[in-house]
C-alpha cells in the first residue's frame, strides 16, 4: 500500500529553519522530521512512500538520493572521488517517490497530481508536519470495516492555554491546566482512490471543501485516537519536539 506525504509546504512561522530547508526537513534530535514521520509508517511494514513536494523540494530529493551520506560517516578518497560508508547500511527497504506537484499547488490538488503513482488503490495519505503514535493496523482495519472512501484520525490538539472560568466579569476560576479541546483532523487518513474525484484541480485544498462534500454524502469517517499527536506549526513546536526526543521514552516512537 502506498503512503502519501505532503511535503510541498512553505512552513513560513517556523522561520529561519525554513529558509534554508522546506518545513518537513527541519530536523528533530538529527532526523527531518520527514525521517520521523517514515519510520512509524516502516515500523507497521510500510515502506513504498510517494512524497509530493514543492517549495524547496530539490532539498528533499537531494536527502533521498544521498540518504546513506547523510544517515552515516562517510570516508572520501579524495584523489579518485569513491565514496564509503562506514557501518551497516540501513535496515529499512523503503522505495520513495519524491514528486514535484508544484510551487503554489495547494493541498487537495496535489494528492489529484499524483494519480499516475496510486495505482487505482487504496492509499494512506499524511501531512509532513506532524507525528503521531497511532496504531496503523487498527487505522486500516477500521476503514475497512466501515466501507467508506477516506478515513480520517481524529485527535485532540495539543492545549496551549490555561482556562478562565467566568460570572460576568468576575474570574471565579484561574486554571493553569488547558481547556478542553474537541476534535480535529490529524492527517494519517486511508483512503480510497474515488476521493480523487472530490478534487476539481490545483487550486483546491484538501480542507475544507472535498472534506465537506465527503461527509454530506456519507463518506467520511473518523478514526478517534486518543494518544500523541503533535504537529510543527511554530518554533514553540519544535523545542517541545526537540525535548521529548531527547526525552527517556518520545511518544511517536515507534520502531
Amino acid at each position: 500500500m502506498k503512503v502519501v506525504i505532503l511535503a510541498g509546504g512553505a512552513g513560513n512561522r517556523l522561520g529561519g529553519d525554513t529558509r534554508v530547508v522546506p518545513k518537513p526537513m527541519v530536523e528533530i534530535g538529527s532526523h527531518p522530521l520527514l525521517w520521523h514521520i517514515m519510520s512509524h509508517y516502516s515500523a507497521f511494514g510500510y515502506a513504498d512512500f510517494v512524497i509530493a513536494v514543492g517549495h524547496m523540494g530539490q532539498e528533499i530529493k537531494r536527502y533521498f538520493a544521498d540518504f546513506n551520506l547523510a544517515e552515516h560517516d562517510v570516508r572520501i578518497d579524495v584523489r579518485s572521488g569513491q565514496v564509503s560508508v562506514h557501518g551497516e547500511p540501513p535496515d529499512n527497504d523503503w522505495v520513495v517517490d519524491v514528486v514535484d506537484t508544484g510551487r503554489w499547488t495547494e493541498t487537495g490538488g496535489r494528492v489529484k497530481r499524483l494519480v499516475s503513482f496510486l495505482e487505482e488503490d487504496t492509499f494512506m495519505l499524511t501531512f509532513g508536519d506532524a507525528v503521531c503514535d497511532v496504531d496503523l493496523a487498527r487505522l486500516l482495519a477500521f476503514h475497512r470495516s466501515h466501507g467508506k472512501l477516506a478515513t480520517i484520525t481524529a485527535v485532540h490538539p495539543p492545549p496551549r492555554f490555561g482556562e478562565l472560568r467566568l460570572a460576568g466579569d468576575q474570574v471565579v476560576e484561574f486554571s493553569e491546566k488547558p481547556m478542553d479541546a474537541g476534535w480535529i483532523n490529524g492527517g494519517f487518513m486511508v483512503l480510497e482512490p474515488g476521493v480523487l474525484d472530490y478534487i476539481d484541480g490545483d487550486d483546491v485544498p484538501l480542507a475544507p471543501e472535498p472534506m465537506q462534500r465527503l461527509a454530506k454524502d456519507g463518506e467520511l469517517v473518523a478514526y478517534r485516537h486518543e494518544g500523541f499527536w503533535q504537529s510543527m506549526d511554530s518554533m514553540r513546536d519544535k523545542v517541545l519536539l526537540e525535548d521529548r526526543w531527547h526525552g527517556p521514552s518520545p511518544p511517536w516512537r515507534t520502531w
